[in-house]
């Protein structure tokens, strides 16, 4: 009986333990999964930023003033618009 409780403990630390490590895994923090179907006013963007190289979809996140993150398509010229104005504007 003993050893039984022993062997299930050990079998629970084991199970909590892999979930930490792949909850620390090397993932991209942000990805971008479906656009934003949308044109977004360019006065709401206070900034943007790329997805990460690890991403299967590349995209373009604009942060609004409201502080929400959207995925765009950065091949779409009004993203590119916006994104020139905001470096432009960063100088």
């Amino acid at each position: 009986m003993r050893a039984a409780s022993i062997l299930l403990l050990c079998i629970l630390g084991a199970a909590l333990l892999s979930s930490v490590n792949c909850s620390n895994a090397n993932s991209p923090s942000e990805c971008c999964f479906t656009w934003y179907p949308r044109r977004i006013n360019k006065r709401q963007v206070v900034s943007y930023y790329l997805t990460g190289d690890r991403c299967t979809k590349i995209g373009v996140i604009f942060v609004t003033a409201k502080a929400r993150h959207i995925c765009v398509n950065p091949n779409l010229s009004w993203v590119e618009g916006i994104m020139k104005n905001l470096d432009e504007s960063s100088f």
